[in-house]
């Protein structure tokens, strides 16, 4: 932002080309997706043409080299469409920034050419069966054997689980807790890689789940991302980037159902007249608007904080993501309301974006874990 709460016009640019790519791909065919539980590998292949499967790897490694507000922007703009989609977008960045970001140059010379152009596709792998919130005390364990760690254990909600190419990997390489962490890179096709059934889900039907299983699977020592001990750092900061990601894509979400509530409130008479007459239905609108462009400045001031390192900048994210996925699961969900019992059905996007944006509050640290991080730096 050049001056404050406005976009400048290199951001707006990249807004409207992220809005033009998702009303030509996403938006047409996402309830398609949805109902067939089908994974749009060509519409991600052509996202990663513009650039959206690098938008904060380094141009030195041929990503597009965007801050978090630029990034904020894609994914809105991408969940107007589809929220599962965009988020699958985010998820691959994110597993592909730790690498460009803490990992040494033949790590990042091996992987990051195909990430970039999303010929291959990344998973981040961090939450298990035994482990969410409380990631610190994951169990899979990476032995040190000659010149390979020798990986045992299962990741558990891993989006892109059995379809991705490369997975970045949390594992325990020392004692317990956050120091005993370390992070690898690990490939699909591996000896004792394995994965679990498709998990049936609420929403996110276009976006592949599964469990990862790691049995005996012998990996590189060059495959590690930076020092033993560091790989609990690197996913907490990477989580800065995914929680805004996914902010984003509430908000997105959230914009697309007060679009639709506004122009269908204008279409339905009830008693006489349009409901958009009765002023019950303003208020609702009004609040529904208020509280998604509250979410939404929030987040950007957040997105701005984690670009330039700022101080506060986990305590914002963690705000921003809070704030912008509790806003809009409840946009979403009075949007449906305004619908009636048209807002239940397939027939209408509605139903399909409040089983979507409903994870959002759990994914990325539940929106609970969001308020101790909050809560703890504010009485540092």
């Amino acid at each position: 932002m050049t001056e404050q709460f406005q976009l400048t016009e290199d951001q707006l640019a990249i807004q409207e080309m992220a809005r033009r790519f998702t009303a030509d791909n996403i938006t047409p065919n996402a309830a398609k997706w949805d109902e067939e539980h089908s994974f749009p590998r060509d519409v991600v292949t052509a996202a990663g043409e513009l650039g959206f499967g690098s938008i904060y790897i380094s141009e030195e490694m041929g990503g597009i080299g965007l801050g978090r507000l630029e990034s904020a922007l894609i994914f809105e703009a991408l969940s107007y469409g589809c929220p599962a989609t965009a988020a699958f977008i985010s998820v691959h960045n994110m597993a592909s920034w730790v690498i460009d970001k803490f990992g040494d140059d033949q790590l990042k010379q091996r992987y990051l050419p195909g990430l970039v152009t999303m010929e291959k596709l990344g998973s981040y792998c961090l939450t298990e069966p035994s482990s969410g919130s409380d990631a610190a005390a994951l169990r899979t364990v990476a032995k040190l054997e000659g010149d390979n760690y020798v990986v045992n254990g299962t990741k558990q909600f891993t989006t892109g689980g059995g379809v991705n190419d490369y997975y970045t990997v949390m594992v325990r390489t020392g004692q317990d807790g956050p120091k005993g962490v370390s992070c690898l890179v690990i490939e699909k096709g591996w000896e004792g890689v394995s994965f679990g059934a498709p998990e049936r889900k609420l929403g996110w039907n276009a976006s592949p789940t599964a469990q990862v299983i790691f049995d005996n699977v012998r990996v590189p020592v060059e495959n590690r991302v930076g020092e033993e001990g560091d790989g609990f750092k690197f996913a907490m900061a990477g989580l800065d980037g995914g929680r805004l990601n996914i902010g984003a894509c509430s908000l997105g979400g959230a914009q697309r159902c007060l679009d639709e509530a506004i122009q269908y409130v204008k279409d339905r008479s009830q008693f006489g007249k349009a409901i958009a007459d009765f002023q019950n239905t303003q208020f609702t609108l009004a609040d529904m608007a208020t509280d998604l462009e509250a979410a939404r400045a929030l987040l950007y001031l957040a997105a701005a904080k984690v670009t330039a390192g700022a101080p506060d900048k986990t305590r914002f994210a963690a705000m921003a993501k809070k704030l912008a996925s509790d806003s809009g699961s409840e946009i979403v969900d009075k949007a449906l309301q305004m619908f009636g019992g048209y807002g239940y059905l397939m027939d209408y996007p509605i139903e399909r974006f409040w089983r979507d944006l409903r994870v959002h509050r759990i994914l990325e640290g539940t929106n609970e874990v969001m308020r101790m991080i909050v809560g703890r730096d504010l009485l540092r």
